[in-house]
């Protein structure tokens, strides 16, 4: 892609890159909902949370499925130890020894497909939110919560809003004093104030819930 065009894209949609970008959309955030003031008084500063791009970055989001944080490092640290972290190696590898790190048979399915999808990742790197997603779900495997934790973290959209995510719902029940835990409907919803920078109040969430339950809620 042109450097003119990526360009484009970056002017339409802000990308966080450095501290200064995490800084600006956390005085943006407060200011327009003060609670997330208190989130951050609990949690401390933000980590930047920004994480190389690849078959890597996405192969680690689809273990991190349904499992927790200490579940799924657990599970990716025997992965990198044997070697199974790239897309030839995958393939290569038999069924059973994707199966002794601690990979599921839908998720060994899933790492195969997403190891002959082919993806460009310097193309992914510069298109839009919704077009980053609409081209990862289309990978069995990928559902919309595993692209939208990619677009945040390893292309840095600083508009996502990961909704789908459970300790970002049960954070956000706890910040804003709800009495149940939000839906993935009802949580998108309530996000839609929080852009252009829906993406720091992902991270506000999650680490208030950190702070809260004194574990990991995202990987």
């Amino acid at each position: 892609m042109s450097t003119r065009l990526m360009s484009a894209c970056q002017m339409a949609e802000r990308i966080i890159e450095r501290q200064a970008d995490l800084d600006e959309g956390v005085a943006w955030l407060i200011a327009q909902e003060p609670r997330f003031a208190v989130a951050l008084e609990v949690a401390g500063p933000l980590p930047l949370r920004r994480r190389p791009g690849g078959f890597a970055a996405l192969l680690g989001a689809i273990v991190a499925q349904q499992l927790s944080v200490a579940s799924a490092d657990a599970i990716w640290a025997r992965l990198e130890a044997r070697g199974l972290t790239r897309p030839e190696a995958v393939l290569q590898a038999d069924t059973e020894a994707l199966r002794a790190c601690g990979l599921s048979g839908p998720k060994i399915r899933y790492a195969r497909a997403l190891a002959k999808s082919g993806i460009d990742y310097e193309a992914l790197a510069v298109l839009p939110s919704e077009e980053v997603i609409k081209q990862l779900v289309a990978i069995t495997g990928i559902g919309r919560w595993t692209a939208e934790i990619y677009a945040m973290f390893s292309l840095g959209h600083a508009d996502v809003f990961a909704a789908g995510d459970l300790a970002l719902q049960e954070a956000a029940r706890l910040l804003f004093g709800l009495q149940v835990r939000p839906s993935e409907a009802e949580i998108r919803k309530m996000a839609r104030p929080w852009s252009p920078w829906r993406g720091i109040a992902a991270r506000a969430l999650w680490a208030y819930y950190r702070a809260i339950k004194n574990r990991e809620g995202i990987r």
